[in-house]
């Protein structure tokens, strides 16, 4: 319970590069790390980062490591505390804040192209939802009164639609509870690991964004590779780390399988293009990359590529939804009313 309470407080992806970059920086212009962080809590003007600041300043000053002081504040990543443990001790604690820095960035930029992506969609559907209950439970019992009054049935679709119109009604506190229910429970487990995982494994069913789910799983990948190997690691213990940080399944599968591969003697760009993480030209781009040494370039390289893809197929994907769900709406409404309006006019035309 208290390992769920700490998950929950933790700092949101773009917080946590915020704060890695201005270290970062400080770092960089030789002002020791305590230092830094008192100047940071006196700029801070939010209650919770000030809150959070001044814990990790307390066990900085205490003679504490900075990655000591992360790990007790609680509302860091276990990635992010091992990371400033290995810059700590490998003396590049500025090039590992840079590259937590960018990891964080991109995860943020990929995260907000994700929302734009799912909000539109949700918007016009609930603005469909809300056209189509009016007509059902406000406009088509007017109607009816209507056709009563003229001595005549509404059509049998129309009364149908009518009789879904009411139980919807007699019902509606109950299905707003449950849609209520239903978006705190998705709220609450984006806060957590195990919960971000299972929304995972539900966008990765949905057939039409599979592709999009693959390409943001190997982006993230490779971004994480970035950061490992610009860190100073070597690849085996860049895998591992980078594992950690992907909640995609089908990816994680595919990096126990290079894994077992190395272990048996195969070389890392070789197991990458056995395993398939990458398309063809990005683990030749790699190939190249090990020969030259400069993995790590290489990795940031294609991380950047996938987030334009994936900026790409996004804007693709609400280009193709925006126009399908206009027409939807039209096509429901317009037959609901035509289901009305057609014997309305020929009772109408037959009184004439």
């Amino acid at each position: 319970m208290a390992a769920t309470q700490q998950e929950l407080k933790q700092l949101m992806p773009n917080e946590i590069s915020a704060f890695c970059a201005q270290l970062a920086l400080i770092i960089k212009a030789g002002i020791s790390v305590q230092e830094g962080i008192s100047i940071m809590v006196g700029d801070v003007q939010d209650g919770r980062g000030k809150e959070v600041l001044q814990t990790i300043l307390s066990h900085v000053e205490e003679g504490r490591t900075l990655s000591f002081a992360l790990q007790q504040c609680g509302r860091f990543p276990k990635y992010v505390v091992d990371m400033v443990d290995i810059g700590e001790t490998s003396g590049r604690l500025d090039e590992v804040m840079d590259s937590l820095s960018t990891y964080y960035e991109r995860n943020e930029a990929i995260n907000q192209s994700i929302k734009n992506a799912v909000t539109y969609p949700m918007v016009m559907i609930g603005m469909m939802a809300v056209v189509i209950a009016i007509l059902v439970i406000k406009v088509l019992p007017i109607f009816h009164q209507v056709f009563r009054q003229l001595g005549s049935d509404m059509s049998a679709f129309a009364q149908g639609i009518m009789d879904f119109g009411t139980a919807l009604s007699h019902y509606s506190v109950w299905i707003v509870a449950v849609v209520l229910v239903l978006i705190l429970a998705v709220s609450l487990m984006k806060r957590t690991k195990g919960g971000r995982a299972a929304l995972a494994r539900i966008y990765d069913t949905l057939p039409f964004m599979r592709s999009l789910s693959d390409k943001i799983a190997a982006g993230r990948f490779a971004s994480a590779m970035a950061l490992m190997l610009s860190s100073g690691l070597d690849t085996d213990q860049s895998l591992e780390m980078a594992g950690e940080l992907i909640e995609n399944k089908k990816t994680k599968t595919k990096i126990a399988g290079m894994k077992d591969l190395m272990a048996q003697g195969t070389s890392f760009s070789g197991a990458l293009l056995q395993m398939k993480v990458f398309s063809g030209v990005y683990a030749s781009m790699l190939t190249v990359g090990f020969k030259t040494g400069a993995v790590d370039t290489v990795m940031k390289k294609i991380a950047q590529r996938y987030e334009e893809e994936i900026d790409a197929n996004i804007s693709s994907l609400i280009s193709v939804l925006e126009p399908t769900l206009v027409a939807v709406l039209s096509i429901i409404v317009g037959m609901i009313l035509l289901s009305v309006m057609l014997p309305l006019m020929g009772i109408m035309s037959s009184i004439g």
